[in-house]
């Protein structure tokens, strides 16, 4: 009877580890991509995006010109519950430096945005920026974003950001966050470059999941 109870408590504790752990929903590291082609599942707004190689490396590239702000987006149209992670790479050129983003909820979700001229992550909710953070870009460096959004009571929810350089280990806490945030109509989550810098912006690592 106590080995019968027993188990029946392990199994109900395993598989409440595996209900909390996230669900992928959609991930690309472009290595099977080929090289000069932009994946099919990705929607591209605007911008020359092309599938580039090195060695074995494959990343998705912005070329740095012409200058405007440019994106695409991945993955199932979901309004909360969900996460976005990617890798972006860049470099600044003098005192020009371009800027970076992923974000939630389509292309007039919510942002999440490294704007290295002003030693600064913000959130944006379409085209306003409506929280921000310190953050030390580092050129040349390969940054890792994670942008979620949690459903609370109503129509509002939590959004949280997390910006750190991929050699480091992520912080426990989130780099951004905004309480009692407007739950979106539901769309794909996205990514976004704009080359003030002249130089090409590097995707790579898309994933989105549900939350833990």
């Amino acid at each position: 009877m106590k080995r019968v109870l027993g188990l029946t408590l392990f199994l109900g504790l395993f598989h409440g580890l595996i209900a909390d752990e996230p669900k992928v929903l959609y991930s690309q590291d472009f290595s099977k991509s080929e090289a000069g082609s932009v994946p099919d599942e990705l929607l591209v707004l605007d911008g020359q995006f092309a599938v580039k190689q090195e060695g074995t490396n494959r990343w998705l590239e912005l070329p740095g010109a012409p200058l405007e702000s440019y994106g695409f987006l991945f993955g199932p149209s979901e309004s909360s519950g969900v996460q976005v992670v990617a890798r972006i790479s860049t470099t600044k050129q003098g005192r020009k430096f371009s800027t970076f983003a992923v974000g939630v909820s389509g292309a007039s979700g919510y942002r999440l945005q490294v704007t290295p001229a002003k030693k600064q992550v913000e959130l944006f909710k379409g085209e306003t920026a409506v929280a921000t953070a310190p953050f030390d870009w580092k050129s040349g460096e390969w940054t890792e974003l994670r942008l979620l959004i949690r459903k609370g009571t109503g129509a509002t929810g939590t959004v949280e950001g997390k910006v750190w350089s991929a050699g480091s280990s992520e912080p426990k806490e989130p780099t951004i966050r905004l309480a009692d945030a407007e739950i979106l109509p539901a769309g794909k989550c996205g990514a976004w470059g704009m080359p003030y810098a002249g130089t090409p912006i590097r995707f790579d690592d898309l994933k989105v999941t549900t939350l833990p």
